[in-house]
């Protein structure tokens, strides 16, 4: 059975900082790939500053198309919105009866965890790979036995930034992909 890494986010845009995790996560722990689920609407996120999904799923395809072991995963579009990753996972769960699904997410998603909708349900069935983030070192559920805490390389890189410096006028094309940087450029996106 194959061991799957979810990893969730807006992904808008996906860069490096996503990619470098993905691929530590797999060189650190027993994970035979990453699907980047690309979520419709994070419930604890607005939604007015999203790109359309697709357009975000296809720069995560864009992202990941050079390296079998990364995928683009579109199941949240087939979910109800906003997406509850406990649903998500039932989703998967029952699509894929041959692969075993378990959680990537960073400290600062730990952090907050428990305000996640049926969050002792998933801590309790589903393993949980987390990375760190800048200032969130300490976090209670760290010690739980489906908690595992990766040493990968701290990311303080943000797809937030990335928005702003384009608004600006910067370049921002070592912060992507260059097939994403290609893609976001010509589309125009975020500039306004």
């Amino acid at each position: 059975m194959r061991k799957i890494g979810l990893f969730f986010g807006s992904f808008n845009p996906i860069h490096v900082g996503h990619l470098i995790i993905g691929n530590a996560m797999l060189a650190h722990t027993d994970l035979d790939e990453v699907w980047y689920v690309v979520s419709p609407h994070n419930p604890l996120k607005e939604r007015k500053t999203l790109l359309a999904d697709q357009q975000r799923l296809q720069m995560v395809r864009l992202a990941v198309e050079d390296n079998y072991h990364l995928r683009a995963c579109d199941a949240e579009f087939h979910l109800p919105v906003p997406s509850y990753t406990v649903l998500t996972l039932a989703h998967l769960g029952e699509k894929y009866r041959d692969k075993q699904f378990c959680l990537l997410m960073g400290s600062d998603n730990l952090a907050t965890f428990d305000r996640w909708r049926n969050w002792e349900y998933i801590i309790d069935h589903y393993q949980i790979y987390v990375y760190p983030r800048p200032g969130y070192t300490d976090c209670k559920l760290a010690s739980h036995g489906n908690v595992t805490m990766v040493d990968v390389p701290m990311m303080d890189i943000s797809s937030t930034y990335i928005r702003e410096q384009i608004r600006q006028g910067h370049d921002v094309r070592y912060l992507l992909t260059e097939p994403v940087y290609k893609y976001l450029t010509e589309m125009h996106f975020y500039e306004k």
